[in-house]
């Protein structure tokens, strides 16, 4: 079923909006008016010529803080969804071919999902601060990668059973060689979707480090901190906490949403 032309405009629209979402996001410390720790008027001060969004909690430009808040946020979500994706492709590829590797991993699947990741986060994070960027990373990396692996291991099944990957196996071919040459090729539909889904995860991971102060190195200028910080004020500014709220949930959903299209444009060949 063809969708209609308003859908197709809405998806358009959204999927436009995400890049420019995107685009500001990695242009925007170059793009911003002003200094994001310039003072240009009393806390939470409407819209003005000086500052287009008002200003936040200490009389800072929103728009500038906006522009430049996005970075560290996006690309951080980024790092994790690729080493995510990563492993998880490579480990559940091998448990299709290994089957008793697949066994454990299901216990670890099984093991980790009792684990909230927030309380881990927290767990991890406050007992050793010293970790910053690099052990958030991490931690995200270990809670996400069994269950996304279980995901590429359910894939692997019907690759690693077909005709050509049982004549390189009979042939005595190398575990690498049938993981880099025979099965992880023919996983691209699920390593797209994955990576996408990975990266919404991150996202919200990131921003709830980012909102509970957690020592992650992302700066004093992100999008979640501006949303935690000129809550108190939304009453007097509320493009304070709208717009990086939006900035945030715009990504999300944009992303998501280009997941759900591809998944729809897969299933139809």
């Amino acid at each position: 079923m063809k969708d209609s032309a308003p859908t197709r405009f809405g998806r358009r629209a959204l999927f436009g909006a995400l890049a420019a979402v995107l685009l500001v996001a990695v242009a925007g410390p170059w793009l911003a008016p002003h200094g994001v720790h310039d003072s240009l008027d009393i806390p939470f001060a409407g819209p003005s010529s000086a500052a287009r969004l008002g200003t936040d909690h200490l009389g800072q430009d929103v728009t500038s803080n906006l522009l430049a808040g996005g970075w560290g946020l996006i690309t951080l979500a980024a790092v994790i969804a690729l080493a995510v994706t990563g492993c998880a492709a490579v480990l559940g590829a091998t448990a299709a071919l290994r089957p008793r590797l697949g066994v454990v991993l299901e216990r670890l699947t099984d093991a980790s999902m009792l684990v909230p990741p927030i309380l881990a986060m927290l767990l991890v994070m406050l007992s050793w601060p010293g970790s910053g960027t690099i052990g958030l990373v991490v931690l995200a990396t270990v809670i996400g990668t069994p269950y996304s692996a279980r995901v590429f291991a359910a894939a692997a099944a019907s690759v690693a059973a077909s005709g050509y990957v049982e004549v390189a196996v009979a042939g005595g071919e190398s575990l690498p060689y049938l993981l880099t040459r025979e099965v992880l090729p023919n996983l691209r539909p699920t390593v797209l979707t994955q990576l996408g889904l990975r990266f919404v995860e991150a996202v919200y991971l990131v921003s709830t480090a980012a909102f509970l102060q957690l020592p992650a190195t992302l700066g004093q200028t992100n999008w979640a901190i501006m949303v935690r910080d000129n809550s108190s004020g939304i009453l007097l500014n509320p493009w304070s906490v709208l717009a990086p709220a939006a900035a945030i949930a715009l990504v999300s959903i944009g992303v998501a949403c280009t997941i759900r299209t591809f998944e729809a444009r897969e299933g139809t060949r």
